[in-house]
């Protein structure tokens, strides 16, 4: 195993540290930019080790899925934005921070025998982010659909798409109740927005159909705890309920999925509901190469950080995001940590960049201090709920306030121009409603051509 990108390599001479950012998501992307900005390329090399060459910006997935906004601008292109930085697409599968070095298993790893690589490293950033964290129900992995990635919002927009035209061509009722029922589980951002923007877009679509009504149509959001959106507070949050509940979605509250076996949902109250979408959207929890390093881990999986951003204990090494604990020092109970959200994540990259310059340069380093202002969510096209700096907002104003607020933090004016372009078109224009369900299989079609079986479709 060899270090796929040796010291002095093309695009230039490296006479400085390596530094080895472990993740292109919001951390590893703000992180790497700032370094590259403050950082001569004769003062440090600067890596970025991450599976994908681009970054999610994860608050535009469920717009995405609903189809007002185009996929291809909720990412941002890695080696466009770190033009002065190596990128290496893999998954680093280890760290030995003893040893500097952490285990990368690249594409070319299987086409040329290679197994995992060592990459070499000074200083690292490790921002791996999360996954979505699953609980041992009978069915889940067989039937369930994540809502992390862009991926997973262009096939779940397709899929309901898809459950839509099922319905309106089968004669068996049971098929088409079946298609027609959509559970999504977690009450968070994720499921409430994805279930409010999808829904939105059921309803548009209908209109296209000669035997789909929306009445028709049964959504069902399930949350085992006793609101949702418990980020916006307690009066929004039932705001949330009886908006979703007038448009005729199900919220379930103090219900949990206990089964979903040949595509059966059972809940804790003891509610079936036969269906063919279960959307997965209840929590997340560390990434898994956390636990295949020699940092210092909390009791939850988290690295153990300081309010500087670095590894507690662990010289050279720095984390922020998901995968860290960070003290909270705005808060009024000692030992709260800082909420695992973008808006801490984007604020600590700045942080974490300032400080490991500061630290090759041995200047003194500063606490990340930075107060939660509040959240902000949509409930669909024009319906939202807000609770920013102590207001309270509702509805359209909310929704507004939503849409700015992301826009001013997606990267790159490319990107912002782009979202705010394609947002005008869509209220002069109507809702794309189609479906491109064969992108999971490209090749199925000539596969059949060339004399093989017609892939069927889940």
């Amino acid at each position: 195993m060899t270090d796929p990108i040796p010291p002095g390599t093309p695009p230039g001479p490296q006479t400085g540290p390596r530094i080895l950012v472990v993740g292109g998501g919001y951390v590893g992307l703000y992180t790497a930019l700032r370094l590259q900005r403050k950082l001569r390329s004769d003062e440090a090399e600067i890596v970025v080790v991450t599976p994908d060459p681009y970054m999610t910006y994860q608050p535009f997935l469920p717009e995405a899925a609903a189809g007002s906004i185009s996929p291809r601008h909720v990412v941002v292109p890695l080696r466009r934005v770190l033009d002065k930085c190596r990128i290496v697409i893999g998954e680093a599968t280890a760290i030995d921070h003893a040893g500097r070095t952490a285990t990368v298993t690249t594409l070319a790893g299987p086409e040329d025998g290679t197994g995992g690589a060592q990459i070499r490293y000074d200083e690292l950033v490790i921002a791996p982010g999360s996954v979505a964290r699953t609980l041992p129900i009978p069915g889940l992995a067989e039937h369930g659909i994540g809502f992390k990635s862009i991926e997973e919002a262009i096939g779940l927009r397709n899929h309901v798409i898809e459950q839509m035209d099922i319905a309106s061509s089968t004669r068996d009722p049971a098929v088409r109740d079946a298609a027609l029922t959509f559970v999504f589980v977690g009450g968070g951002y994720a499921g409430v927005e994805a279930i409010a923007e999808l829904e939105d877009m059921a309803r548009y679509a209908s209109r296209y159909y000669h035997n789909v009504e929306p009445d028709d149509m049964n959504w069902i959001l399930v949350e085992a705890a006793d609101r949702i959106l418990p980020e916006v507070g307690d009066e929004m949050g039932k705001y949330a309920v009886r908006e979703l509940r007038n448009r005729n979605i199900d919220v379930r509250l103090n219900t949990r999925l206990d089964n979903c076996e040949h595509r059966v949902a059972v809940l804790s109250d003891g509610s079936r509901f036969p269906n063919r979408t279960l959307v997965w959207t209840a929590g997340v929890k560390p990434h898994p190469v956390l636990a295949a390093t020699d940092l210092p881990l909390t009791e939850r999986g988290r690295l153990r950080c300081t309010a500087m951003l670095t590894v507690d204990g662990a010289a050279h090494a720095w984390a922020a995001g998901d995968a860290a604990a960070i003290p909270d020092l705005t808060a009024d109970r000692p030992g709260t940590e800082t909420a695992p959200n973008a808006q801490h994540a984007v604020r600590q990259a700045k942080v974490l960049a300032e400080n490991l310059i500061a630290s090759l340069h041995g200047r003194p380093l500063r606490n990340y201090e930075h107060k939660y202002v509040g959240s902000v969510a949509s409930l669909g096209l024009h319906k939202g709920v807000a609770h920013v700096y102590g207001r309270k907002l509702k509805g359209y104003p909310a929704w507004f306030m939503h849409r700015a607020y992301h826009l001013s933090r997606v990267p790159t004016f490319n990107r912002k121009a782009k979202v705010l372009a394609e947002w005008i078109l869509a209220g002069l224009f109507k809702r794309e409603i189609v479906s491109l369900g064969s992108l999971e299989h490209p090749r199925a079609e000539f596969e059949w051509a060339a004399g093989g079986e017609r892939r069927k479709r889940d």
